[in-house]
């Protein structure tokens, strides 16, 4: 669960609207640390085979189906999303690279 501004957040809600999108072939939705809401939404999504993610068209997706506080403030496409030894999302790994990238920048 995301805590954002004291509303929780679930993200299967958002991970489902984001694999609506044709292109998605899965989706990963993580909280990251904000210093105004506690935590943001951040959306990680995997492309299908030989389709394009176009982050503008999710973000719009979005806007039509999710309340303005469930919204992502931002859309990373990767190759593959990490996966655990059973084969589920390792949200671990993604907020480990998630703060090793905000750290770099």
């Amino acid at each position: 669960m995301i805590i954002r501004g004291g509303e929780n957040i679930y993200p299967k809600e958002i991970e489902d609207v984001l694999a609506g999108d044709p292109s998605v072939l899965e989706a990963a939705v993580i909280g990251v640390p904000d210093e105004k809401w506690g935590e943001v939404v951040v959306a990680y999504v995997q492309p299908r085979p030989g389709a394009t993610v176009d982050p503008s068209a999710l973000k719009a997706l979005c806007a039509r189906s999710l309340t303005g506080y469930k919204r992502p403030t931002a859309f990373f496409v990767v190759e593959v999303i990490a996966k655990n030894a059973v084969g589920k999302i390792d949200k671990t790994s993604l907020r480990a690279g998630h703060a090793a990238l905000s750290a770099r920048s």
